[in-house]
C-alpha cells in the first residue's frame, strides 16, 4: 500500500516561514473574480492597495500555500499518484485578521489517515503564526482514489442534514474561461486545472477549475452579499467539494442565514444545478 497511515501521521512536522506583500493579496483576489466592474467601490476593497483588505480564504494560498496539499503528497509514508488526487474538503479557522503584508511560520503535518474503501484520506493540517501569535489553522482534506480498503479508521463523516426552507440568498458569479490559469498563479500548480492531457488521463474532459477557486468565489459572495463586505466578520469556513466545475460556467449560489452562521450551497447553473459545494458553513461574529 503507497500509504503508511501509522507513518504518516506519527511523522514530525515540517515548519517554514512565509511571506506575502499586497500584490500576492491582489492576485489571489483578481484569481477568485474580484475587480468586475473595476471601479465599482466595492470591489476596488479587493484590487487597489491603498484600501486593500483581505479576503479570508487568502490564508489556502498565502506564502504560495507553503507548506501546501503537493507538498503534504511528499510527507513520509505517503506515495501516490497524482492523477488519482482530488480535494475533498477543506476547513479554515481565522483567529485574527489577516494583514496584506506580513510574515509568519507555517507548521504542516498529516493529522489523520482515513479509509473509506474506495479511497483514502488525507487531513493536511497547516497553523500559521506570526509575532503576534496565531493567525489561521487550514484543514485540506485530500481523497486519493484506489487507496483504500486496508480496515482503517474511516473517520467522522462531514455531512449535514439539508437546509429548511427557501435560501435567504441567490446569487450567480460568472467563471471565465481563463480563471484557472489565473488562479493557479497564486500557486497551486497541480496540471490538472491546466493541461487538457493530463485531465484526460485523470478522468476529465477538460481542466477543471481548481476547488480552491471555488471556495474563495464563495466566500467573497457571501461577505459581500451577507456580512456587508467586512471581511473582519469571519470566523471559521468549511466546505465539501461535491462535484467540479469547468471554466466558463456560472454558479449559482444559495445562502441560508442563522444566529452566527450562514449556511451555504453552490451548483453549477449550466449542468441543471450540479452540486459543487455542499455542507457550507461560513461562522461570523
Amino acid at each position: 500500500m503507497p500509504i503508511d497511515a501509522a507513518k504518516a501521521v506519527a511523522a514530525e512536522p515540517r515548519t517554514g516561514e512565509i511571506a506575502w506583500n499586497s500584490k500576492d493579496v491582489q492576485l489571489y483576489h483578481l484569481g477568485i473574480g474580484a475587480g468586475v466592474p473595476a471601479t465599482d467601490p466595492d470591489e476596488l476593497r479587493y484590487t487597489l492597495e491603498s484600501r486593500l483588505h483581505v479576503l479570508p480564504s487568502f490564508a489556502t494560498v498565502a506564502g504560495s500555500g507553503s507548506p501546501g496539499v503537493i507538498s503534504g503528497l511528499s510527507m513520509p509514508g505517503i506515495e501516490v499518484d497524482l492523477a488519482k488526487v482530488l480535494h475533498g474538503g477543506q476547513s479554515l479557522t481565522i483567529h485574527r485578521p489577516l494583514p496584506a503584508a506580513g510574515t509568519a511560520t507555517a507548521t504542516g503535518r498529516i493529522a489523520a489517515v482515513y479509509d473509506k474503501g474506495k479511497a483514502a484520506v488525507l487531513v493536511m493540517r497547516t497553523e500559521v503564526a506570526d509575532a503576534d501569535g496565531p493567525l489561521w489553522t487550514n484543514d485540506a482534506q485530500i481523497f486519493v482514489r484506489g487507496e483504500g480498503g486496508w480496515g482503517g479508521d474511516r473517520g467522522p463523516s462531514g455531512r449535514l442534514d439539508p437546509p429548511s426552507g427557501e435560501p435567504d440568498r441567490v446569487v450567480e458569479r460568472a467563471v471565465r474561461e481563463d480563471q484557472a490559469l489565473l488562479y493557479r498563479l497564486s500557486g497551486d500548480w497541480n496540471p490538472l486545472h491546466a493541461d487538457p492531457e493530463f485531465a484526460k488521463v485523470a478522468g476529465f474532459e477538460r481542466p477543471i477549475l481548481h476547488g480552491l477557486c471555488t471556495y474563495g468565489i464563495t466566500l467573497k459572495a457571501v461577505v459581500d452579499t451577507a456580512l456587508g463586505g467586512d471581511v473582519t466578520r469571519v470566523r471559521s469556513y468549511v466546505t465539501r467539494f461535491a462535484g467540479v466545475v469547468y471554466p466558463g460556467e456560472t454558479l449559482r449560489i444559495r445562502m441560508w442565514e442563522q444566529p452566527g452562521a450562514v449556511r451555504v450551497a453552490v451548483s453549477a447553473v449550466e449542468r441543471d444545478d450540479a452540486p459543487v459545494l455542499a455542507d457550507t458553513v461560513v461562522e461570523h461574529t
